[in-house]
């Protein structure tokens, strides 16, 4: 098989662990719902995953990815720091809107997998760490007066903005309820490094 076919079957199996979590949720999802969503065997899945769960992780990894690339896209470092803020806050919200479903789960469900996860989800947070630290060193917050973001706050922030929209979402509200409030917050807690 060619590395463009081994490709295209696995981009269609983590397709098919998406679509299936979001028609049943992850608990619900099987290996059977995976290889009939993404039209592929058994086989196939064995092929490219050891396990349900290393598909569900697969998954997030890439869609952690992406949301960082867009993240980090969107943020114009030029912008006055204000609206720098509002953008990636903007961002994510925007990313977690387009699959709200698979970001709650996310969430949720990954964690509770236990220790095997604990260093995916370790790496997960410390490249969006990296993504916050990164876009809270521009010229334009220095010119501000802000100092940088430690790690400590970048994990506060992202871990508030984690648990606002999940709770947010079970509670039965849209993911752009949260945007005001994430926005003010997140600037309040930057806003309180100028020295």
């Amino acid at each position: 098989m060619t590395t463009t076919a081994e490709d295209t079957f696995r981009r269609r199996l983590l397709d098919g662990m998406a679509t299936s979590i979001e028609q049943n949720g992850y608990h619900n999802t099987t290996i059977a719902d995976i290889v009939r969503h993404a039209r592929t065997s058994r086989r196939t899945f064995y092929e490219h995953f050891a396990s349900r769960e290393e598909c569900f992780a697969a998954l997030f990894v890439e869609a952690n990815a992406e949301m960082i690339r867009r993240i980090t896209a969107a943020v114009d470092p030029k912008a006055p720091w204000q609206d720098q803020i509002r953008t990636a806050v903007e961002a994510w919200i925007a990313c977690a809107e387009s699959a709200p479903t698979i970001t709650l789960s996310w969430i949720r469900d990954l964690p509770a997998l236990g220790t095997v996860t604990r260093p995916l989800l370790r790496g997960m947070m410390d490249a969006f760490v990296e993504m916050v630290l990164k876009l809270c060193d521009t010229e334009e917050l220095r010119v501000a007066g802000i100092r940088p973001v430690t790690r400590e706050e970048a994990i506060i922030l992202l871990g508030g903005l984690r648990e606002l929209f999940a709770s947010t979402l079970e509670d039965g509200g849209k993911p752009t309820d949260i945007t005001e409030v994430a926005v003010r917050s997140a600037i309040a807690l930057l806003g309180q490094q100028i020295h």
